[in-house]
């Protein structure tokens, strides 16, 4: 249930706060006051688009504010679970703001969301019925959702239909892109095999061509790595042209040190550092001596390894960076040869499948077109009994499910709103017989039997619903809004004060003008105040004592009919 809308900088609203309570609020006024300004700021807060044109002349931003008190809404509390919201103390608070810069700001109890998100929130919150939502009747996916959603049993029917439909629908899928690409299966197979081949004569191993390289870059310079091992162990173990060599040195050093610890044991640890330097030197020397005599460099072997090389090369440049890759493709050849080969197997298996899923389909289907007719039936007798009550005693209204030549997604049936105003005329699509008038008429008798149920939104606006209505049926409308006001709480603005008279809380939007500026302001009634407002509305001048009197029985008689309906 909506507590409160606050309102800075929207258009004519500078500063409100408005506060609502439960059952049917009315929102009344002159026309131009802003009452439409004041439901649109409440469709910001649902999600609608808000743009900086709205901002008041002068202000640099406007922000809007609204406090929902949660009841159980078990679906709205796993969407705000989903997206990381807390809602700990049953209360939610949204905010959303917009600079003249058009940077904008969305706030869920403080957390920031998406304005996607903000719109699968206000989903679950508001149903904001204006003018145009009664053209919304005559759409069909309109028509779908108000009936898939009408039992718990359908709904669960559709789940599954549409569950078995896209299981068929991706085996199909499957089945026309093979059959799609059989017709280069002829050329492709020789490339496939020939690619196959070419990588399999090669006799690739995996890591050779890094062990290859490796080899190819020593003994390509065969001759500066000799002449660096010559020279690095003439300098470790012999005496060359330049001097003593390193072990020699260090032999002489260590012995220097054994005889003078005979005399002077203070450069105890110095010895024995140099005893463990000529050691490691040493094993040194000898490794290097070794790997020098065991050097051998073969033309004949360079020759090899670099034609080698080059099948390698051009394979990798075919198929990979590397040896590794090169195989992984030959792998998926192989895989893709595998497939093709079993092409006519792959094909019976897939069709056989498709049998299967679409005899499947079909029982799910004719289950859901069962469910939909049984549903169809006591939605249909519900919603006319709404519009006999609305003043269209002779009113017939009939949801029909025909079947369909194939499949979609909604299922093997076409579903249709039918309708008829007077005795005597066949029923006909809504979209072609139904008026304006009737189609509000509809569209509120749809409302009043939605409210009842549990999946219903807590609240639920009328925009001007009344537009084009008057006398006897006037009088209806007001109690079948009253009724929806029973189960949910309802926002209304009307010009009729049939409607107004019924109000359990009576909001009154006025524009005042102040030098250069107008601002509308929003006040709440009290009963003396809602009396003279409504005998303004049905006189249409200054109060009378008659026309007084007129709004106070108006009041009582509203006040005995709700009692009677609750």
């Amino acid at each position: 249930m909506l507590k409160t809308l606050t309102v800075w900088n929207f258009a004519l609203l500078e500063h409100v706060q408005v506060e609502f309570g439960p059952g049917l609020n009315i929102l009344t006024g002159e026309t131009g006051a802003g009452k439409s300004i004041l439901i649109d700021s409440l469709g910001a807060i649902l999600g609608q688009r808000m743009s900086a044109d709205m901002i008041r002349t002068g202000c640099d931003w406007l922000r809007v504010e609204a406090v929902f008190q949660l009841q159980e809404q078990t679906e709205l509390r796993e969407l705000l679970a989903e997206l990381a919201i807390s809602c700990e103390e049953d209360e939610l608070i949204i905010t959303r703001q917009i600079t003249r810069a058009g940077r904008s700001m969305v706030l869920v109890n403080g957390s920031h969301v998406t304005l996607a998100a903000l719109k699968r929130i206000g989903a679950r919150l508001v149903d904001i019925h204006g003018q145009n939502e009664n053209l919304a009747l005559m759409k069909e996916a309109n028509q779908y959702q108000l009936l898939d959603s009408w039992t718990e049993e359908l709904a669960t029917a559709l789940s599954s239909y549409q569950d078995s439909y896209r299981g068929w629908s991706e085996k199909k899928a499957a089945l026309e892109e093979k059959q799609k690409a059989s017709m280069e299966y002829a050329q492709r197979i020789d490339m496939l095999r020939w690619q196959d081949k070419e990588i399999e004569e090669a006799g690739l191993k995996p890591g050779e061509d890094e062990e290859l390289e490796a080899e190819i870059r020593k003994l390509s310079h065969a001759e500066k790595i000799a002449q660096y091992v010559e020279d690095s162990y003439e300098l470790l173990d012999s005496n060359s042209r330049n001097g003593i060599g390193v072990l020699a040195a260090l032999s002489k050093i260590k012995k220097n040190l054994e005889d003078m610890s005979r005399f002077d044991t203070a450069l105890e640890n110095s010895r024995k550092i140099v005893e463990d330097a000529y050691t490691a030197i040493q094993e040194a020397a000898y490794e290097i001596r070794d790997y020098g005599e065991s050097m051998e460099f073969s033309p004949e072997r360079l020759d090899k390894l670099q034609g080698r090389m080059d099948v390698i090369y051009r394979l990798r440049k075919k198929y990979g960076a590397t040896v590794q890759d090169v195989l992984e493709h030959q792998q998926k050849v192989r895989q893709e040869l595998a497939e093709i080969e079993n092409f006519d197997e792959d094909m019976e298996r897939l069709q056989r499948e498709i049998g299967q899923a679409e005899e499947e389909m079909r029982k799910r289907a004719k289950a859901l077109t069962a469910a939909r007719k049984e549903a169809a039936g006591t939605l249909s007798a519900e919603i006319a009994e709404q519009l006999h009550a609305l003043g269209m005693p002779k009113a017939k209204f009939r949801i029909e499910a025909t079947p369909l030549d194939g499949f979609t997604i909604r299922g093997a049936d076409q579903l249709a709103m039918l309708f008829s105003a007077n005795e005597g005329e066949d029923v006909k699509p809504l979209s072609k017989v139904a008026s304006g008038g009737e189609l509000s008429r509809i569209a509120l008798a749809v409302k009043a039997v939605a409210a009842e149920r549990e999946s219903a939104v807590p609240s639920m606006v009328f925009d001007e619903i009344d537009t084009g209505i008057g006398g006897r049926t006037a009088q209806m409308v007001a109690e079948r809004i009253a009724m929806v006001a029973r189960w949910r709480q309802v926002l209304c603005i009307t010009h009729l004060p049939q409607i107004a008279c019924m109000a359990d809380v009576h909001l009154y939007i006025a524009k005042q003008s102040e030098g250069n500026t107008t601002a509308t302001h929003v006040l709440q009634l009290s009963e003396t105040e809602r009396i003279n407002e409504i005998a303004r509305m049905a006189s249409g001048a200054d109060a009378t004592a008659a026309s007084l009197d007129n709004a106070r029985e108006m009041v009582l008689h509203a006040k005995m009919k709700k009692s009677k309906l609750r």
